[in-house]
């Protein structure tokens, strides 16, 4: 693999190159929709240049002679990027779709990919990329897997095929999140009601006492953090899952609420600050 291009480059984008290093392919490009508004042109730009790659203005630009391409936007610019990127995509690249969304989604984004010539592959990422990097295990489904598997594994990543349906990846991992993002959402309901109510060390206590095997303190000062850093990228992810849920015929009410409160911590604007729960929960209450 020589020439790897990534659409969309936030989080996960410099937490594979991060992990890759050296052993990372020769040229590496890019694009990010956020060098198109002046208000984040500059940061993006910046981050480009941090990690070595060339940062292109265009899809086109960053498209040109890839033999892969990951996709790493937000679950609800998927469909629009695989459309935007279709009549760029090199004949015969793989386009690696790692987005958290629906598998009708992936299989309308895998539509518009396939009939421009390019080899799509549903692909869900199934644990935090920060800590693990390229690492991080994957999910990998359709009828190009094990050709991605394959590359994936030359780029030193985890990859294992869930099936050879575009979908069959996603929907494991849009279901996962029904209880990772809806825990997330729970811890944040609960501890923000009591530290309001100023009981927060009696709850704590008690779910101690109740499921000692999980450290309550930390895990939601985690799970708050990750709202508030990434709770925009959730939200539209949960309404994935509502989706999801609603094609296999169950009311899914709960999902629609945790976007809504996924949504509701990250449009603060907060900076999480350090990993102390109570301190977290202090500066949302003082903006809720």
């Amino acid at each position: 693999m020589e020439r790897l291009a990534f659409i969309g480059f936030g989080e996960a984008a410099t937490a594979f190159l991060t992990g890759w290093a050296d052993r990372r392919p020769a040229r590496v490009s890019a694009f990010d929709i956020k060098t198109d508004a002046p208000q984040t042109r500059t940061e993006m730009l910046a981050r480009y240049e941090a990690h070595v790659i060339c940062g292109a203005m265009e899809i086109a630009a960053a498209l040109e002679e890839a033999e892969a391409v990951f996709s790493v936007v937000t679950a609800d610019q998927a469909l629009a990027a695989a459309r935007a990127a279709a009549p760029a995509l090199p004949e015969g690249a793989l386009w690696l779709d790692c987005n958290s969304c629906a598998p009708e989604t992936k299989r309308r984004a895998a539509e518009a990919i396939e009939a421009a010539g390019g080899r799509y592959v549903d692909v869900a990422v199934m644990a935090p990329v920060r800590k693990l990097q390229h690492r991080v295990p994957l999910l990998v489904s359709g009828p190009h897997a094990g050709l991605a598997c394959a590359v994936l594994r030359g780029l030193d990543m985890r990859p294992e095929i869930a099936g050879d349906t575009v979908g069959q990846a996603s929907t494991v991992k849009m279901l996962r999140s029904v209880m990772v993002k809806g825990l997330e959402a729970l811890c944040a309901e609960c501890f923000l009601a009591a530290r309001r109510a100023g009981v927060e060390a009696q709850v704590l206590a008690s779910l101690e006492a109740s499921d000692p095997d999980i450290d309550w303190r930390h895990r939601a000062s985690y799970n708050l953090e990750r709202m508030m850093v990434h709770g925009t990228r959730r939200a539209a992810e949960m309404r994935e899952v509502a989706a999801t849920l609603s094609a296999l015929g169950l009311p899914g009410g709960l999902s629609p609420a945790i976007a809504e409160w996924q949504e509701a911590i990250a449009r603060l604007g907060l900076d999480p600050g350090a990993d102390e729960l109570s301190e977290r929960l202090d500066r949302v209450l003082a903006k809720l």
